[in-house]
C-alpha cells in the first residue's frame, strides 16, 4: 500500500509540473482578419446617445455589437468574448449613456438566421458585460427602457421559429434585470414581433405578437396567436386591438409598428393578413383605417421585412424598410424610394432591417441593411458608406496557390469574392484588393486548379457560373435532366465540388450527383435519388403563410455535400440535408448507403460537410447538426472503414454549440480544427479533447474551414465576422504529434518558406485616415515560431547578465534567447532578445539578413546589438535558437520573390558586390569612430581643465578647441559641413558617405547583376574614401600627435592608441 502511495504521489508531482496544453500557451499567436469591410453584412439593430450622437452602436445579426466614438468613422468590436455574436437589439440608457442593455438573435427569422443567448446589461459602455437573463428565448427582437425609470425595461422575445415552446413573448423587469416577469403570451408558437412604448407616456405600450414556425422545408407566418396589443398599465393588462377597431379580420401574420414621436396619437401598423396593407390610428390606437395596399410600395416579404419608422418631427413621413426604403409624405398614402440601389454609381444595398432617427433632427438618419451600414444627414438625399464594418457572412471558404494565395468565398446576400491572404504591399488588405466575380446569394467558390483566373461559383436554386475573375467574363453551367419531365431539386447551399484527381472534372449535386468532365460544359447523372425524396417536405411552392414566400430557401430533400477522395480514384461520399450518407467506390456505378450505422445522430439531421482523409482509403470526417429542427446538440463522427462504423468525436461536452465544420491537418492526423456556431475549436489528440481558441478570435459562427496545401495556414470562413487567417500551423502540428516537446525549456519549430518578396504602396492613396478598412497583412521578414517554457531563476543568482563559477561549477542565465543563423557551418547572424515573461508560443522574425558592419556615425555608437548586412542568397540556412544552456534547431529555406525572374548568377554577383563594399564600410567607420572618440578626448579634457584651473590652463584649454574644430573638419569630408542655418539646408560638396550610400543603393537594387554604372559608383566612393583616409592618417601622425604630446606633460593624459588607416584589398 506503501508503495502504490508513493507511486500516487510521484504521478500527482509530475502532473502538477508538467505543461498541458491551453489557449494560455497561443497568447501570441493569433488569427488575422483579413476582411473584406467593404461588402460587410446584416446589420439588425442601431442606437445612439442622443446627447451626444457621435457615439453610435450597430449590433449585427451575426458578427456582434460595434461601437463608434467618431460619429461613424471609426468602429470596435465590444462583444466579442460573450455567449453568442448575434444580436437582436441594442437600447442606450439616455439619462445615463454608459448602461446599454443588449437582447441577443437576430429577429429576421430567414433560413440562415443566428441564434441568441438572452439579455445582456453593460455598465460602463461596452467594456464589460452581464448576462441578465432570458437565455431560453433564443431570439429578442426589442429592448426598451422606460426614460422614467431605468430599472424598467421590456423585451420583446420573438423567439425560434425552429422551435415550439414557450420562452417567448413581452418580458419585463422593475429591478434592473435582476428578475423577468413574461408580461405578454398567446401561444408556444408565437412571440413578440414589435413593441413600441408612447414618447409621452412609458406606461402605454403596443405589442405585435407573431405567430410564426419555420422547418427545414418549409416557412409559415400567421395563426390565432398573432395579433396587435395595447396597454395603459406597463403590462399589467393588455387589450386586443381587432377587428372591431378596424384592423383586417380573420388570420394575422407579422405586424410593424410606428408611433409619431411629435404626436404619439398617430399610430402605424404594417399588418400581414389575408390582404397585406398598412393601417393608421388618429387616436391612439382606439380606431384603425387601412391607408394603403400596394405591397410594391409598403413593403413585400413581412417574415422578413415588416419594420416602419416616423419622422421624429413630421407625423406625416413614414419609413418602410424592405428590399428598398420607401418613405410617405402623406401619411402612409403614398410612398416614394428614398435611394437608389441598383443601376446608379452612388447605390445604397438593398435588404434594410434597422433604421434610427435622430429625435430633434429628422434630417439625420441611420441605415442597416444585408450589406453593412450608411449615414445621412440631409434627410436621405446623400449616403456615406461605412467600408469598415468586417460582419460579412460567409457560407463557404476557399484557396487558390497563388503568391501571395487568394481567399474565396461566398456572402449571404452578398455574392462571391476573391481576395488575398496577405499582400506584399504597405499597411493592411484593403477593400479594393478584394473582387466581387459572381452575383447572387453566394456559396462554393471552386478556383480551376489549372488556371485561377477562371473557376466556378454558386448561387441559389442552383446557379452554377463559369467566371473569369479578370474580365467579368461569365457563363452558366447549370446541370440539367436529360429527362424535361424530371425536376431537379437544389438546396439554398448545394453540393459543388472538383475532383481532386483531374482539373476537369466536377461534381454538383441536386437530389442526384452530376458529374462532368469538361469544366461544365457538359453533365451527366451518375446516381440515383440519393435523398428521402419524402413528398410531406416537397411543398417549397406553397411555402411562405400568408404571404407566399418560395424563393428555394425550403427546398429540401437535397445534396449537400459531395466529397472525392484523394487518396481513392472514383470514390466519392455524398450526404444530404434529410439525413442520409452514401458512398461509391466506382465513380457512381453502385451506391452504399451507411445512415443506419451513424449511431446516436436523429433521423433525418442535416449533413453539411464529410470530410475525407487525405492518407487513409475508407476513412472520413462527418459533421451534423439538427438546430432547424429546435435540437442544439453538436454531432461530429469519424469512420475508418466506409461508414461500417462510426465514432462520435464531439458532443454536448466538448463544445458549446452546435457544429458546422472540421478540418483534419493532413500531415499530422491528431491536429483537428472544428467551427460551431459559437466559434472555433482545436484538438491535439484526434478528437479526444477540444479547446475553444479564444485568442484573438471572437465568438463567431465558423461556417468552413481549410487548410492551406502550402504554405500551411488555417482559413477560416465566418458567418458574421468575414475571413481569418491563422498563419503557420506547424507549430501546433509539432505539439499535435508530439505533446512532450510541452516540457522542453525552448523548441524551434518548423518555419514557413521566407520570400525576398518586393513591396508596394497600396493601392489608391496611402494615406487612408481611420474610416479606411485595412485588414491585418502577414508580417515581412522570415517568421520563426518557438515554443518557450520561462525558467525561474533562484534568489540566489546574480543581477542580468552576470555568470558566476563556484565550485567548478556555472550558473546558467535564463534571462535572455538567441537565435542564430548558420549558412553551412558559416555563422551569418546572431539575434538576441530578453525572454519572454509568459510561457507558450512565441514569434521571432529574422530580415533574412548576414551580420554587417556599422555605417560610418557622427555620434559614438553604444550599442551592442549586431549590425545588420546584406540579403542572405536564396537558399537553405540553419537556425539554432538559445534559452540558457538549452538549445533546439532547425531549417528554413529562403526563397527570391516567385513574381520576378530570378537569375542566380545575377544575384550572386550582387551579393559578392555587397559583401567586398563592407570592407570599405567597415574602414571607413572605423576612421570615422576614432575621430569622434578622438574629439570626445579633447572636449572632456578641455571641460576638466577648465574645472581644475581656467586661467592656468588656458593655452592648452584654447589647443582642445583648436583640435576639435580641425576633427570637424575633417568629419566633413565624410558626413558634409555641419549647417546650423535653421531650415532645411544642403552642402554643394559631395561628401564620403553620399558616394559611399549612393553606390551600396544602387549595387543593393540591382535585378540583373552588377552593372557599370555601379561600377562606376564603386570607383568613385573608393577614391573618396581614399582621400578622406589620408587626410584622416595624415592628421594623426601629425597636429593629434603634437596634440598629445603637448597635452601629457600636463600628466593627465586621457589618450587612447591610435590606428592607421587603409583600405582592404
Amino acid at each position: 500500500m506503501k508503495n502504490v502511495f508513493s507511486i500516487l504521489l510521484l504521478i500527482v508531482s509530475f502532473s502538477a509540473s508538467a505543461q498541458n496544453f491551453s489557449m494560455e500557451l497561443l497568447k501570441n499567436k493569433t488569427p488575422r482578419n483579413i476582411g473584406p469591410g467593404g461588402m460587410s453584412g446584416r446589420v439588425t439593430s442601431i442606437d445612439v446617445v442622443h446627447s451626444n450622437p457621435d457615439i453610435m452602436y450597430a449590433g449585427t445579426a451575426s458578427g456582434g455589437l460595434w461601437k463608434s466614438t467618431s460619429g461613424g468613422v471609426k468602429w470596435t468590436p465590444i462583444f466579442d468574448n460573450e455567449a453568442t455574436a448575434s444580436i437582436g437589439a441594442v437600447a442606450i440608457q439616455q439619462s445615463n449613456p454608459s448602461v446599454i442593455w443588449v437582447g441577443t438573435g437576430e429577429g429576421n427569422p430567414r433560413n440562415s438566421l443566428n441564434g441568441g443567448y438572452g439579455i445582456y446589461k453593460s455598465l460602463d459602455g461596452g467594456k464589460n458585460w452581464h448576462l441578465m437573463g432570458l437565455e431560453k428565448t433564443r431570439h429578442i427582437h426589442r429592448v426598451i427602457i422606460d426614460p422614467t425609470n431605468p430599472n424598467t425595461v421590456y423585451a420583446a422575445a420573438i423567439g425560434s421559429p425552429w422551435g415550439v415552446h414557450p420562452e417567448r413573448g413581452v418580458y419585463k423587469t422593475t429591478d434592473g434585470g435582476k428578475t423577468w416577469a413574461k408580461i405578454l403570451y398567446t401561444n408556444p408558437k408565437s412571440g413578440a414581433a414589435d413593441l413600441v412604448m408612447d414618447p409621452q407616456n412609458p406606461n402605454k405600450l403596443i405589442a405585435a405578437m407573431w405567430e410564426h414556425k419555420r422547418d427545414p422545408w418549409f416557412f409559415k407566418s400567421g395563426g390565432v396567436g398573432s395579433g396587435l396589443y395595447r396597454t395603459y398599465d406597463g403590462g399589467d393588462t393588455w387589450k386586443k386591438i381587432t377587428a372591431d377597431e378596424g384592423l383586417p379580420e380573420g388570420e394575422l401574420g407579422r405586424i410593424g409598428i410606428a408611433i409619431a414621436p411629435s404626436k404619439p396619437d398617430i399610430i402605424y401598423a404594417l399588418i400581414e393578413a389575408k390582404k397585406n396593407a398598412l393601417y393608421k390610428s388618429n387616436d391612439g390606437g382606439d380606431s384603425w383605417k387601412m391607408v394603403s395596399d400596394n405591397m410594391d410600395e409598403i413593403g413585400n416579404r413581412p417574415f422578413y421585412y415588416a419594420d416602419i419608422y416616423v419622422d421624429s418631427e413630421n407625423e406625416n413621413r413614414l419609413f418602410s424598410i424592405f428590399t428598398y426604403v420607401n418613405v410617405s409624405e402623406d401619411g402612409g398614402k403614398s410612398f416614394s424610394q428614398l435611394m437608389p440601389a441598383y443601376g446608379v454609381d452612388n447605390g445604397v444595398h438593398p435588404d434594410h432591417h434597422a433604421w434610427w432617427i435622430h429625435p430633434t433632427n429628422g434630417d439625420f438618419m441611420i441605415d442597416g441593411n444585408d450589406g453593412g451600414m450608411n449615414i445621412t444627414k440631409d434627410g436621405g438625399a446623400s449616403w456615406r458608406f461605412i467600408g469598415n464594418l468586417p460582419v460579412a457572412q460567409f457560407y463557404h471558404i476557399n484557396v487558390d496557390n497563388e503568391y501571395p494565395y487568394n481567399v474565396y468565398g461566398g456572402m449571404q446576400d452578398n455574392g462571391s469574392w476573391r481576395g488575398p491572404a496577405y499582400v506584399w504591399r504597405a499597411q493592411g488588405i484593403r477593400n479594393s484588393y478584394w473582387q466581387e466575380i459572381s452575383f447572387g446569394d453566394g456559396f462554393d467558390v471552386i478556383p480551376d486548379k489549372d488556371d485561377s483566373q477562371y473557376g466556378w461559383t454558386m448561387s441559389q436554386q442552383g446557379y452554377v457560373s463559369r467566371y473569369d475573375w479578370k474580365t467579368g467574363n461569365n457563363y452558366i453551367v447549370r446541370p440539367t435532366h436529360p429527362d424535361a419531365d424530371v425536376k431537379l431539386r437544389f438546396n439554398w447551399n448545394a453540393a459543388i465540388n472538383i475532383d481532386p484527381n483531374s482539373n476537369s472534372t466536377l461534381y454538383f449535386g441536386s437530389q442526384f450527383v452530376h458529374k462532368s468532365t469538361d469544366k461544365g460544359e457538359t453533365w451527366t447523372v451518375i446516381s440515383p435519388d440519393l435523398t428521402t425524396n419524402d413528398p410531406e417536405k416537397l411543398k417549397q411552392h406553397e411555402s411562405g403563410g400568408l404571404t407566399m414566400d418560395a424563393t428555394g430557401a425550403e427546398n429540401h430533400c437535397t445534396i449537400l455535400v459531395i466529397e472525392p477522395s484523394e487518396v481513392e480514384a472514383n470514390m466519392l461520399w455524398v450526404s444530404t440535408d434529410d439525413g442520409r450518407v452514401h458512398y461509391t467506390q466506382n465513380g457512381g456505378a453502385q451506391w452504399t448507403e451507411v445512415t443506419k450505422n451513424i449511431k446516436g445522430l436523429p433521423k433525418g439531421s442535416w449533413i453539411p460537410q464529410i470530410k475525407a482523409s487525405k492518407t487513409n482509403k475508407g476513412e472520413a470526417l462527418l459533421v451534423a447538426n439538427d438546430y432547424r429542427r429546435f435540437n442544439y446538440t453538436p454531432y461530429v463522427y469519424r469512420t475508418t472503414n466506409y461508414g461500417k462504423t462510426w465514432q462520435r468525436i464531439v458532443d454536448s461536452s466538448d463544445v458549446t454549440s452546435y457544429t458546422l465544420a472540421i478540418v483534419e491537418d493532413f500531415e499530422e492526423p491528431n491536429l483537428l480544427f472544428l467551427g460551431t456556431d459559437d466559434g472555433l475549436y482545436i484538438s491535439i489528440d484526434k478528437g479526444k479533447k477540444w479547446t475553444k481558441w479564444t485568442e484573438g478570435f471572437p465568438t463567431v459562427s465558423v461556417k468552413d474551414l481549410i487548410i492551406h496545401p502550402l504554405e500551411h495556414d488555417l482559413v477560416i470562413g465566418t458567418f458574421g465576422r468575414a475571413a481569418w487567417v491563422l498563419d503557420d500551423i506547424r507549430p501546433l502540428r509539432a505539439i499535435a504529434k508530439n505533446q512532450s516537446l510541452l516540457q522542453k525549456s525552448i523548441h524551434l519549430f518548423k518555419p514557413p518558406t521566407a520570400y525576398q518578396a518586393a513591396y508596394q504602396q497600396p493601392t489608391g492613396s496611402r494615406f487612408g485616415g481611420d474610416a479606411m478598412f485595412n485588414g491585418e497583412n502577414r508580417k515581412g521578414g522570415a517568421q520563426f515560431s518557438y515554443y518557450l517554457n520561462v525558467k525561474e531563476q533562484d534568489s540566489s543568482e546574480k543581477n542580468e547578465g552576470e555568470t558566476t563559477e563556484t565550485d567548478d561549477s556555472t550558473v546558467v542565465k535564463w534571462d535572455s534567447i538567441q537565435l542564430q543563423l548558420f549558412d553551412g557551418d558559416r555563422l551569418i547572424r546572431t539575434l538576441k532578445q530578453k525572454a519572454p515573461e509568459e510561457n507558450g508560443v512565441h514569434q521571432w522574425r529574422w530580415n533574412m539578413d548576414e551580420k554587417g558592419v556599422k555605417w560610418p556615425s557622427k555620434k559614438l555608437n553604444t550599442s551592442t546589438r549586431e549590425p545588420s548586412g546584406v540579403q542572405v542568397l536564396p537558399g537553405t540556412y540553419r537556425a539554432v535558437i538559445s534559452y540558457g544552456d538549452q538549445n533546439s534547431e532547425t531549417t528554413i529555406e529562403v526563397q527570391s520573390d516567385p513574381r520576378i525572374p530570378y537569375d542566380k548568377n545575377s544575384t550572386l554577383e550582387v551579393y559578392k558586390t555587397l559583401k567586398d563594399f563592407e570592407k570599405l564600410q567597415e574602414t571607413t567607420a572605423n576612421a570615422v569612430k576614432q575621430l569622434v572618440d578622438s574629439k570626445t578626448i579633447a572636449n572632456e579634457f578641455s571641460a576638466k581643465l577648465k574645472k581644475n584651473n581656467k586661467t592656468l590652463n588656458k593655452d592648452a584649454i584654447e589647443n582642445c578647441k583648436t583640435i576639435t574644430k580641425k576633427i570637424d573638419t575633417i568629419l566633413a569630408i565624410y558626413f558634409g559641413k555641419n549647417d546650423k542655418r535653421q531650415g532645411i539646408t544642403s552642402d554643394p560638396e559631395v561628401s564620403v558617405t553620399d558616394r559611399m550610400g549612393l553606390a551600396a543603393y544602387y549595387s543593393r537594387t540591382r535585378q540583373n547583376g552588377i552593372t557599370a554604372t555601379e561600377r562606376k559608383l564603386i570607383a568613385h566612393a573608393n577614391t573618396a574614401v581614399e582621400e578622406a583616409l589620408k587626410t584622416t592618417n595624415s592628421f594623426f601622425e601629425d597636429e593629434w600627435s603634437k596634440f598629445k604630446t603637448e597635452i601629457e606633460r600636463n600628466d593627465m593624459s586621457p589618450f587612447k592608441p591610435v590606428e592607421t588607416f587603409k583600405l582592404k584589398n
